[in-house]
C-alpha cells in the first residue's frame, strides 16, 4: 500500500547500527485514531490512510510500499547508570517520510513486538500508554513545544499481560528522527570511530544543514535543548524519565511514559513511580539536560583531531547552557505575566512562584487567571506591584493555556478505552489540542479522590 513517499537513509548506514526487523503480526487490528491534519502536512495518501486496510499498516501486518523496517541500536544513561544494551525494544522504524517540501520525518510503530533489543520484554504495548502518548504529544504540539507526533493508534485484537490482561495497541509515531544522545554514546563506548563518524555525518545532514564541525553541532543542539526545557518548565511539565536515550538530538520531546503536567505547584514535584531519588523532579530538569548534553559532547570527542583541545572547547560550550536556559526562562515567564523580560518581571515571577508553592496553587490555573486572588497573605501586594507594570493581558493569554491534559482525565480516558469506549479519549484530545480555549470540563484540578500521585513507564 502506498501511503507516503519513503526514503531509508538510516538503513543505509553501517549495518551494525540497526537490525532489519519487521513488526509482529496481530490478529484483528482496529483503527481508533487517525491524525488527518498531520497526514496532510506529511503529504500522505489520505484515501489510502482512511481506508479499512490502513489499520493493517498501523498495526504492522502490512509493510507500506517503499518502507524498510528496522530497529535502531543505542545505549543510554538510565537514572545515571550507563547501559550499552538498549535499542528499540518495542518499536520498529518503518522508514523516513519525504514530504512534498523534501523534509524528512521518521515513521515508527511503537508496541510492535519483540526485537533483538527487547531483553526480557514482549515488545508490545497496551491501550493505556498508546492513548497517553497520543494525547500528550498532540497537546504539546498545540502548545508550541517541539515534540514527536501521533499519526495513528490501533488496537490489535490481542491481549497484553501486565498487572492484568489488557487490550493490545500500537501507536504510529512521527519524529524529525529518532537519533538520541544514547545513539552517539553507544558508538563512542565501543570506540567505533567509523560508526560514530557515519552517525555524525548523517545527523548533521539531517538536522544541522550538513555542518561538518562537531563544535557547531553541539552549540546548535544545546540551544535547542535549552529552549525546549524552558518551555517544559513554563508549562509545569515533568518529563519523568530524562535518560540520555530519551533526549533526541533534534530537540523534540520524546517518550511520554511517566510524564505529567503539574496540578499543585511545587518545584520538587515528582510523578514517576521509579524516580525514588527525585533525579527527574520538575526543578531538576535543566541540570539533567546539561548533564545529558555533556554526555553528547563527550561522545563526539573521538571525532576530533586534537582531543585535548576538543575537551576544552566542548567544556566551554556546555558551560554556556545556564545562560542560554536562564534567558529563555526569563523570556517565557515574563510573557506569562504579560511583561517584558527585565529585572522587574524576574522578581515578580519569583515572588509569585514562591507564593504558589507555599499554598499549593494550581500551576496552570494561576497563570490563566492572573488577576484573581490567590489564598496567600502577600498576594494582594503582588497584584498591586504587577498591575503597576502595565501587563499586556492579551500577550499573557497567548502564553498561558486554559487547558492541559491533566492526569485524572487521561486515566479516565484510559479506563473507558479498555472497554472500547473512546468517547472520553476523543473529548479530551479535542480539548487538549485547543489549549487556549476555555473548556470548563477540563480546567478544574482533580479532587482528592481523583488525584493521580504516580505515573508509570509505558510498558
Amino acid at each position: 500500500m502506498q501511503i507516503f513517499d519513503f526514503d531509508n537513509s538510516y538503513a543505509r548506514l553501517l549495518p551494525h547500527m540497526f537490525t532489519r526487523q519487521e513488526p509482529a503480526k496481530v490478529p484483528a487490528p482496529k483503527l481508533i485514531a487517525l491524525n488527518e491534519s498531520l497526514a496532510r502536512e506529511l503529504g500522505g495518501n489520505l484515501e489510502a490512510l482512511k481506508s479499512p486496510e490502513a489499520a493493517e499498516v498501523f498495526a504492522g501486518n502490512t509493510i507500506p510500499d517503499g518502507a524498510e523496517p528496522i530497529a535502531q541500536a543505542y545505549g543510554g544513561h538510565q537514572f545515571g547508570q550507563w547501559n550499552p544494551g538498549l535499542g528499540d525494544g518495542r518499536a520498529v522504524l518503518l522508514g523516513e517520510i519525504v514530504t512534498p517540501k523534501r523534509d524528512r520525518f521518521d515513521l515508527q510503530l511503537k508496541g510492535s513486538g519483540r526485537t533483538p533489543y527487547s531483553r526480557a520484554g514482549d515488545g508490545k504495548a497496551w491501550v493505556g500508554p498508546v492513548i497517553r502518548e497520543y494525547i500528550m504529544s498532540e497537546a504539546m504540539h498545540a502548545l508550541g513545544v517541539p515534540t514527536t507526533r501521533a499519526l495513528a493508534a490501533v488496537t490489535t485484537g490481542e491481549t497484553v499481560v501486565r498487572e492484568a490482561a489488557l487490550p493490545g495497541a500500537v501507536l504510529t509515531r512521527v519524529a524529525q528522527s529518532h537519533i538520541r544522545v544514547g545513539t552517539f554514546q553507544l558508538y563512542a563506548y565501543h570506540q567505533d570511530i567509523n560508526g560514530l563518524k557515519s552517525l555524525f555525518e548523517h545527523t548533521a545532514e539531517r538536522h544541522f544543514g550538513g555542518e561538518t564541525n562537531p563544535a557547531m553541532v553541539l552549540r546548535d543542539m544545546m540551544t535547542r535543548q535549552a529552549k525546549l526545557i524552558a518551555q517544559w518548565i513554563g508549562l509545569g511539565f515533568i518529563h519523568g524519565v530524562m535518560n540520555t536515550d530519551n533526549m533526541l538530538i533534534s530537540g523534540e520531546t520524546i517518550d511520554y511514559g511517566p510524564c505529567a503536567f503539574m496540578d499543585a505547584y511545587h518545584p520538587h514535584t515528582v510523578f514517576s513511580s521509579i524516580d525514588h531519588q527525585r533525579r527527574y523532579a520538575y526543578s531538576n530538569q535543566p541540570q539533567i539536560a546539561v548533564w545529558n548534553i555533556a554526555q553528547f559532547a563527550s561522545s563526539m570527542i573521538p571525532l576530533m583531531p586534537d582531543q585535548d583541545a576538543a575537551i576544552e572547547e566542548f567544556t566551554g560550550i556546555v558551560n554556556k547552557f545556564a545562560d542560554l536556559y536562564q534567558a529563555e526562562w526569563r523570556r517565557i515567564f515574563a510573557a506569562k505575566l504579560g511583561l517584558q523580560p527585565d529585572e522587574a518581571s524576574f522578581a515578580l515571577t519569583n515572588r509569585l512562584l514562591t507564593m504558589m508553592a507555599e499554598v499549593s496553587a494550581d500551576f496552570t490555573n494561576t497563570f490563566a487567571t492572573l488577576g484573581q486572588p490567590l489564598d496567600h497573605p502577600d498576594h494582594a501586594q503582588w497584584l498591586k506591584d504587577w498591575s503597576a507594570q502595565n501587563p499586556n493581558l492579551d500577550f499573557a493569554a497567548k502564553t498561558n493555556p486554559q487547558v492541559i491534559p491533566r492526569l485524572h482525565h487521561i486515566e479516565a480516558a484510559i479506563a473507558s478505552a479498555i472497554y472500547e469506549d473512546y468517547g472520553p479519549f476523543n473529548a479530551l484530545l479535542s480539548a487538549a489540542t485547543n489549549p487556549f480555549t476555555k473548556n470548563e470540563a477540563y480546567m478544574s484540578p482533580p479532587t482528592e479522590t481523583e488525584r493521580v500521585r504516580q505515573t508509570f513507564c509505558g510498558t
